[in-house]
């Protein structure tokens, strides 16, 4: 397939700009040959207009209808076949395996939603019958389900291509909700962006879909992106990325005349705690499972285990020196972009301008235009309680031991955590017990609490919590990952005293859906 490097605008290809860009490959800093046409303010403002009017034929589509559309988007995605995975592969310097992979989850969560709406019950129906004879006051009849805010704005992360861009989770979930979207491809994988965006433009037409229920812009965050977020036809905005990028859709979003809510993961340094018996009874094991776990990806995952937290206790000596054997046996890779490497470099000379930090060890330098190696710090817990910067993000493939005296200085440093994605306890049965004020206190600080494993790997099902309290993300109420991702682009109604006739199918009586619903304080399907 040839790519186009223009604008797909409902069914359209639009190339009005001036402007142009060409992605690299972040392995050999070779120009990739496609030339992208940067998007226009009109050509912007055309997709939002389509938008505005595709969403109110869309916003009434069944459930059946929508899950069909989510399925054939799936099946064009496979469609494209091995050009996807070469082009991925050659603007991310990732494997084909894992494109392979991720394609496999992207269209998987595609047709998870899809059967999250044929079953139905998502909307979470609500009806409280008329009580006429009611004293002091009769009640009259009420009901109340869950419907589409609007039209969607999607920002395409770096560091999933496909799983988190185009036809991924932002996008998948407000498409399941009824909700038209509008992607702002990511400028490190325009390619990967357009072979996914004509495959949902392909799955629309066949599908009867109103023209607009998608579209794709190409251009820069500061200019197309900040023009995406501030246009009146964008109800809701979805966006994986840095937490300067996140917050500036956040700002520029609050300051609209009305403003939106914007779903913005920001990511996380994921504090992982070994408590003193796992450590004696495991300790090797766990330095050899929280290396590879540091390094999978060359570190570029959300979850990415940024900080190993252990008392100094006998074992704790030979435990370190488990860790630091495993990381100078690690090796690094190329990152995804020139901008994510000088990123993380410049967070690990950061981090050694404090001088309670230093490095334990460094793992195997590897060949590439955007190569780095894996760095393993240590500190001590009262230098990150001190210094708040200690616990932020380093996104590759470092991480930082804090030595804590004793678990009261253990419990002191947690307690001074910000928000995070997920973090991590290891233990024997009865040590996580006796901790149970550590796990208590950081389910207060993260989405996603795990024993005895490792973060990195999200599960896409229907019990997934992505997301955190700040700054992992922008509102810790909401996921990014699992169905439950569908209500960040949903928004309760009630309707009251309505006539049947006038009433969605989830609300009548009759319920002809025969889904599950709230009755009078009671949930049933009769």
């Amino acid at each position: 397939m040839q790519l186009q490097g223009k604008q797909l605008i409902g069914s359209s290809l639009s190339a009005e700009g001036k402007e142009s860009f060409q992605s690299l490959n972040p392995a050999t800093g070779e120009k990739m040959p496609t030339q992208f046409i940067h998007a226009t303010k009109d050509e912007l403002e055309k997709a939002c207009e389509l938008a505005r009017k595709a969403f109110a034929v869309y916003r009434k589509k069944s459930g059946a209808e929508k899950a069909a559309f989510l399925e054939k988007i799936a099946e064009e995605i496979e469609n494209t076949g091995d050009v996807l995975v070469q082009t991925a592969c050659a603007e991310t310097g990732l494997p084909a395996g894992r494109i392979q992979g991720e394609r496999g989850r992207t269209t998987g969560q595609l047709r998870l939603f899809a059967q999250l709406l044929r079953e139905g019950s998502w909307v979470n129906a609500r009806i409280e019958t008329a009580l006429p004879d009611r004293q002091p006051l009769p009640r009259t009849d009420i009901r109340m389900m869950d419907r589409p805010l609007g039209p969607v704005g999607v920002f395409g992360a770096s560091n999933f291509p496909l799983a988190f861009s185009v036809a991924g989770g932002d996008t998948a979930s407000a498409l399941a909700a009824g909700c038209p979207v509008i992607v702002k491809a990511h400028s490190a994988h325009p390619g990967t962006s357009e072979l996914v965006g004509t495959a949902i433009q392909k799955a629309a037409a066949s599908s009867g879909m109103p023209e607009g229920v998608f579209s794709m812009l190409h251009g820069s965050g500061s200019v197309i992106g900040a023009a995406l977020v501030q246009h009146p036809a964008i109800k809701a905005i979805g966006f994986t990325g840095s937490y300067q990028g996140g917050m500036a859709l956040f700002h520029l979003a609050a300051n609209r005349r009305e403003p939106i809510p914007v779903y913005a993961e920001m990511g996380s340094t994921n504090p992982v705690f070994i408590l003193p018996g796992i450590m004696k009874e495991k300790g090797n094991e766990i330095a050899q499972q929280f290396a590879a776990s540091v390094t999978l990806g060359v570190g570029q995952f959300c979850t990415n285990p940024g900080m190993l937290v252990a008392e100094n206790t006998d074992s704790y000596p030979d435990f370190v020196s488990s860790l630091e054997s495993n990381f100078r046996n690690a090796s690094g890779g190329v990152m995804l972009t020139k901008g994510i490497q000088s990123a993380y470099q410049k967070g690990v000379a950061h981090h050694l301008e404090d001088t309670e930090v230093s490095i334990l060890a460094e793992g195997k330098a590897s060949e590439g235009f955007s190569a780095v190696k894996p760095v393993l710090f240590h500190t001590k817990a009262q230098a990150i309680a001190d210094n708040a910067a200690l616990s932020e993000e380093i996104f590759g493939p470092a991480s930082v031991v804090v030595e804590a005296e004793n678990k009261a200085a253990l419990l002191h440093m947690a307690a001074q955590l910000e928000g995070h994605l997920t973090a991590t306890v290891h233990g024997n049965p009865d040590e996580l017990e006796a901790y149970a004020d550590l796990i208590e206190l950081l389910e207060q600080k993260v989405g996603r609490l795990i024993i005895n494993g490792f973060p990195t790997g999200v599960e896409v099902c229907h019990a997934m919590m992505h997301g955190g309290p700040f700054p992992a993300s922008s509102d810790s109420r909401s996921t990014s990952v699992g169905t439950a991702a569908i209500y960040r682009f949903t928004r309760p109604v009630s309707y009251q005293n309505f006539p049947e006739p006038l009433l969605p199918d989830e609300l009548k009586t009759a319920n002809p859906l025969n889904i599950w619903r709230l009755l009078n304080g009671e949930f049933q399907k009769a």
